[in-house]
């Protein structure tokens, strides 16, 4: 793969959509910083992309710790000119409303929106001197409408949307894409495809979440946010939502 002199920083690099668009824009050339709590579990990204003759840095990151986003944005800048921004944790937890803690409420709430708006706005920061650039921000089904037992995690990804909102009308005329993307059927892990094997102990049909075509694949997903950061300027998508044609919706 070719090179490029500008970088993209992933916050919440997780195993699947994390890596995914980490993976992507290395085969484009582009430098690629990974962050996540724990950041040794990067290791193996980090080989397989570097092998593949790409670049790749993975570090340990709080995305709730504003000196943390701060610093991991300037540490992509300095690599190369920063020219996409992924905000991309999840915070997707289930509990009836009576069992939902305070303390479960206010920790789903900062990794999933406060985390956002703190990525958002440090990549801002960066991207403004540069007079261009991309900020996606990753949603969800409860982006859009709450579910049993997501009061918390609902109500963080509609708070993210709003803050994409408005980024992207205060940016936007800044030269400055902001997008985002409703991540509408479950995605195809190791941790959905258990969640669904324990369901069909009980309820035998949700052995049709299995079946091709029905999860959502995170390279399927990653090419997505590569396609919006082609975009002309006059033709912005500012939210999309992507989900397998056998979805409900």
């Amino acid at each position: 793969m070719g090179t490029r002199n500008a970088s993209v920083a992933v916050v919440g690099a997780g195993d699947y959509i994390g890596a995914a668009i980490a993976r992507r824009f290395a085969t484009e050339g582009y430098t690629v910083f990974c962050g996540r709590r724990n950041g040794e579990k990067l290791q193996p990204l980090v080989a397989e992309i570097e092998d593949a003759g790409g670049i790749c840095v993975g570090r340990s990151l709080d995305a709730r710790q504003e000196e943390q986003v701060a610093q991991f944005m300037a540490e992509a800048d300095a690599a190369a000119p920063l020219e996409v921004v992924v905000f991309n944790i999840g915070g997707n937890v289930n509990f009836p409303l009576l069992d939902t803690t305070e303390r479960v409420f206010r920790k789903v709430w900062e990794l999933a929106c406060y985390a956002g708006f703190l990525t958002g706005r440090e990549a801002a920061r960066v991207l403004l001197r540069h007079g261009r650039g991309s900020i996606f921000l990753t949603g969800a089904t409860a982006s859009m409408r709450g579910g049993i037992g997501y009061a918390a995690f609902a109500s963080a990804k509609f708070g993210l949307r709003a803050v994409a909102q408005s980024m992207a009308r205060e940016l936007g005329p800044q030269n400055i894409h902001v997008a985002h993307l409703v991540i509408d059927s479950g995605v195809d892990t190791a941790w959905v495809r258990e969640r669904i094997e324990k369901r069909m102990a009980t309820d035998p049909s949700a052995a049709e979440r299995l079946e091709p075509g029905r999860l959502l694949s995170p390279a399927t997903i990653a090419e997505t946010y590569w396609q919006l950061h082609q975009q002309p300027r006059d033709g912005w998508t500012h939210e999309l939502d992507i989900r397998p044609s056998r979805e409900t919706w």
